[in-house]
């Protein structure tokens, strides 16, 4: 198993490199310039601003200073925030970001459990049918149109919430549901049709036949093997809270860091968005890594070998 991880961890190093490197010929590639949006720009100022930032050197140049930035941690100034270098805008934005992440985490794997299992101990109730429509429903709805919705009923109509403030923990509960909507209802889905597997095993009715309660036969025994579908979700249950924090902090104002790249991409902002796009791959990387221990944890049965889970 060493052996493996020790493989996996390469890998994910290699793939980290990969995903620098596309992002920055990617970038390169696309048309426009930052410093362009001022027309009436003096071309020696222009040429100024090239030579301040190094944009008329070569590009491998260009690539070279880039890979040398993120090996020291230096991941350079940024274009248009005047003053501000890439790695204090993702040290603001970072803690706001996590905040708003563990809250929406929370928020998926507890109620989604909790549903999940409702759904399955009732099942061919109408509880179960409910839960199994409003999941359908919330995997299906893009959850920018679910904060929409949130916003305008019970921002706008009600006056429960800011429509776009961040101030306070009241302030987070909207985006933290809209950005949970999703992952909690395909959880509940998950877990619904694992506990219903589980409940149909052997063990389960040898439980019962000893005298076990219905809760006990639920919570000493259904509910821990019902977990491994819901643990291996957790990496990319993860990265969507990640990646979709994007857009739920632009509709919600949050000055997160997802905020600060998709405005960093409308100005063209390539520091900031090389930064931050690299910073992500990385944290994703190395949970998808982390996820191979953990379902180790939970389930010592697994061996892993060959990058392939096998219970013994």
């Amino acid at each position: 198993m060493l052996k493996y991880f020790f493989k996996k961890l390469i890998t994910c190093f290699i793939s980290l490199f990969v995903v620098m490197s596309a992002t920055f010929f990617l970038m390169k590639a696309i048309p426009g310039d930052p410093f362009l949006s001022d027309q009436d720009m003096p071309k020696e100022v222009l040429n100024s601003l090239y030579a301040h930032y190094g944009l008329d050197k070569p590009l491998f140049h260009q690539y070279l200073k880039y890979i040398k930035g993120f090996l020291t941690l230096d991941l350079g100034p940024s274009f248009m925030y005047e003053g501000r270098s890439v790695n204090q805008i993702i040290k603001d934005g970072l803690p706001i970001s996590m905040a708003l992440g563990f809250e929406a985490l929370f928020i998926s794997i507890s109620f989604g459990i909790i549903f999940g299992m409702i759904g399955a101990i009732k099942k061919d109730k109408w509880q179960s049918t409910f839960i199994t429509i409003v999941a359908v429903l919330g995997i299906s709805v893009p959850n920018f149109l679910f904060a929409t919705l949130l916003q305008y009923f019970l921002a706008m109509k009600l006056h429960l919430f800011p429509i776009a403030r961040f101030d306070s923990f009241w302030h987070t509960i909207l985006p933290a549901i809209a950005l949970a909507s999703l992952p909690t209802a395909y959880i509940a889905k998950l877990m619904r049709a694992s506990m219903i597997e589980v409940l149909s095993k052997d063990y389960i009715k040898t439980a019962k036949a000893k005298g076990l309660s219905h809760f006990q036969v639920i919570m000493k025994h259904a509910f821990r093997n019902s977990l491994l579908p819901v643990v291996s979700y957790l990496g990319p249950l993860t990265a969507h809270v990640l990646t979709g924090s994007f857009v739920i902090e632009k509709i919600f104002s949050v000055p997160g860091i997802g905020m600060w790249l998709v405005s960093s991409i409308a100005s063209r902002d390539y520091p900031v968005i090389l930064g931050i796009s690299v910073f992500f791959s990385f944290v994703l990387i190395m949970i998808m890594f982390l996820m191979d221990i953990i379902y180790k944890i939970v389930d010592p049965r697994i061996e892993i070998k060959d990058g392939i889970r096998t219970a013994r």
